[in-house]
């Protein structure tokens, strides 16, 4: 790689990590000032353990996230291997991953819309089916990649020599395309944790269905502390290695291919 390449692909990681790597030192910051400097602590990791909003919220995350991840990793997969096996014309690709490419606050307002329609509660579980309907189409698509490269006369070996289609799954094709499935749940699960908008359109009142990136919002709109410093740190450090694994699991070839 040229040298003004590398210079500017520097530069353009310094723009983007230099912000979070600022962030991620003043929360070990013993003062409460975010621009004053006055010692290496680890108090306000401390601070989070002993709020109970915090928790509560921290475990609403969780189970959304956990719950989703579930719903969408299975209805993904399922509709990866339906989409590759069949013939669906562009357009209906398109309607398919559409979650992915609209906005957020577009694709909030519409299920606050559709809830709205049918007199739907909300709460926690309308959260998790907001969450449901995007992360399905990232789940597909991270299992159709894997797809690509399937060698489909495995299956047809398999009926000729009379194993049924559960068995087939089972056997042949759930063990090979597992790495892609657990890649999308992990890339699911990151996504849930991470989401604010669509969770914050649709989440019903008081502290039942306050997710993390919810209270932090609640909380930034007081001043930048510590407090909300140390939790970013912790959303990040965990975006980053259930990401990184994501990318490990997905990374191997089918064997034999």
């Amino acid at each position: 790689m040229p040298s003004f390449l590398k210079f500017h692909l520097g530069g353009i990681y310094l723009f983007l990590y230099l912000p979070i790597a600022v962030l991620m030192l003043l929360s070990f910051n013993k003062a409460g000032l975010p621009t004053v400097w006055t010692g290496f602590s680890t108090e306000w990791y401390g601070r989070l353990l002993d709020s109970p909003q915090i928790i509560a919220a921290t475990w609403n995350s969780l189970v959304v996230a956990t719950v989703s991840t579930v719903i969408a990793t299975a209805i993904g997969t399922a509709l990866a291997l339906g989409v590759e096996r069949g013939r669906t014309r562009p357009s209906i690709e398109a309607l398919l991953f559409a979650p992915m490419i609209i906005p957020d606050i577009v694709l909030a307002i519409a299920l606050l819309s559709f809830f709205t329609l049918i007199r739907f509660t909300l709460g926690l579980h309308s959260i998790i089916l907001a969450h449901v309907v995007f992360n399905i189409a990232f789940v597909c698509a991270v299992v159709r990649a894997r797809l690509k490269s399937f060698d489909w006369s495995l299956i047809e070996a398999s009926r000729d020599l009379g194993a049924g289609p559960g068995i087939t799954f089972l056997k042949i094709t759930f063990p090979l395309i597992l790495p892609a499935i657990i890649a999308g749940a992990l890339l699911a699960f990151t996504l849930s944790v991470d989401e604010f908008i669509i969770a914050y359109f649709t989440a019903g009142a008081g502290q039942s269905s306050t997710t993390l990136p919810m209270r932090i919002y609640s909380m930034i709109r007081f001043g930048v502390t510590p407090e909300i410093n140390a939790m970013a740190t912790i959303i990040m450090l965990v975006s980053f290695v259930l990401l990184l694994a994501a990318q490990r699991f997905n990374r191997g070839r089918i064997p034999g291919q």
